[in-house]
């Protein structure tokens, strides 16, 4: 009882323990993300040894990025859970938290990519994926450093999960009609999950999800792409290489800034603004990108694209955050990273098929650049449309009752009239011996 007691927590520590968990987040990153985006280095060297065309090969990107998101397949096991626990363990310092956990994809993109050529080189590909497959173990002991937490908006569902699993037990002594009983314990399921989901008719939600779909689709092929890209404009294995480096470095400044900069008092508030940013800068870089075939001018585009691409990475559980709360942030986690796993199976081997149809990369750049945008547009587009809906409401308000008062939840607003104001003013005459409301 006193080990439960200690493990509750009033409101999020914003340190402490926290710190570790960013920790282990720092290193689950590392060996996920970071390690999913090296496979581009091999893909020129899968395309040579099984002589398949560009929309072949991707699938194997593809596959592994896609066991990666989905939950409770590949690396989600680690992935999702670890970027849930942060949130946990931070409210004022979020984004900053998020920032530093979610930098181990930069720092183990600028670190392995070199190292994967060199091993590559060394061992074969084989031999390269298999010391890979070792590093990755190390999993085991990040899983080792999240201690759970409960804090006090979660107090609730245990204490409901409680109650249901005593009616059970009353009902099965008192009742002998088994079919009664299963059907008592399905509407009592029922009601769980209805709570932990019900973030999913939230209109936000929904408009978040459909354009995490068109980002998600957007945002893969580049880590496919860019080192057989740079290697048909005639950039050599290592200059290629070293682009997946710089690209991993500035994603760890984009990373840190960013969730630094939304984390100040000016930008708090416009975290939603920033992450719509993010994404539509990186939507413009792939637009610029067939008109880069030099590694003079490839180099920029990998600082620019690295820096907005750690923006909004570090900002999706933000924003995800602010939308659901903590209590259902880990369930809504879920459902986000699901929805990433569809379009990255789907978006290489399509990039692929455009550049073995057209002999160019033109088209698909062109096309996950118009992805991204609209996933940024969409977003902007709903958040002025609700803001227009929150500003008729309180114009309406004033026009029908000067003293009307409005308050907005989502898009349910709750008014108080007249009748409470007067209601008020005669409990306070009653108390206070001759008060005069005029």
């Amino acid at each position: 009882m006193a080990k439960a007691k200690r493990a509750r927590s009033t409101a999020p520590p914003d340190g402490g323990w926290g710190w570790m968990i960013v920790v282990g987040c720092f290193l689950v990153t590392i060996c996920t993300r970071a390690v999913t985006r090296c496979i581009s280095i091999f893909f020129v060297e899968f395309q040579t040894y099984f002589t398949q065309d560009y929309a072949q090969t991707a699938w194997i990107h593809s596959i592994v990025d896609c066991m990666t998101m989905l939950c409770g397949l590949g690396f989600a096991l680690c992935y999702s859970p670890a970027i849930a626990m942060v949130g946990k363990y931070f409210s004022r310092r979020k984004a900053l938290a998020y920032g530093i956990a979610m930098s181990g994809s930069g720092i183990g993109t600028f670190v392995l990519a070199p190292v994967v050529q060199l091993l590559i080189e060394q061992f074969s590909w084989r031999g390269a994926l298999l010391i890979l497959g070792g590093f990755v173990l190390n999993l085991c002991v990040c899983g080792a450093l999240m201690r759970p937490i409960t804090l006090k908006e979660d107090h609730t569902t245990p204490e409901q999960n409680h109650v249901c699993r005593t009616q059970t037990r009353d009902f099965k002594r008192v009742s002998p009609c088994s079919i009664l009983t299963n059907k008592w314990v399905q509407t009592c399921l029922c009601c769980s999950l209805q709570q932990e989901y019900s973030f999913l008719l939230m209109s936000d939600f929904v408009v978040l999800a459909v354009s995490v779909l068109f980002m998600a689709y957007g945002c893969s092929p580049l880590f496919v792409y860019l080192v057989p890209y740079a290697l048909s404009v005639g950039v050599s294995h290592q200059q290629a290489a070293f682009l997946m480096s710089i690209l991993g470095v500035i994603d760890i400044i984009g990373n840190i800034t960013f969730g630094w900069l939304t984390d100040r008092r000016c930008l708090k508030n416009y975290r939603y603004v920033c992450y719509l940013f993010a994404v539509g800068l990186d939507g413009l870089c792939y637009l610029c990108l067939p008109m880069l075939q030099s590694l003079p001018l490839l180099v920029p585009f990998s600082c620019t694209f690295g820096y907005f691409d750690g923006a909004y990475v570090t900002l999706i559980p933000v924003v995800t955050a602010e939308i659901v709360g903590t209590t259902s942030l880990s369930s809504a986690l879920g459902v986000v990273y699901f929805l990433h796993a569809v379009p990255y199976l789907v978006s290489p081997p399509i990039a692929g098929w455009l550049v073995d149809a057209t002999g160019s990369y033109t088209a698909a750049f062109l096309l996950c650049g118009f992805s991204m945008i609209f996933s940024s547009v969409l977003l902007g587009f709903a958040r002025l449309v609700k803001k227009m809906r929150k500003t008729q409401l309180r114009f309406l308000a004033k026009e029908s009752d000067p003293k009307l008062q409005l308050w907005t939840n989502g898009s349910v607003a709750y008014s108080v009239a007249r009748g409470l104001d007067q209601k008020d003013e005669g409990s306070v005459a009653m108390a206070v011996p001759g008060y005069n409301p005029t």
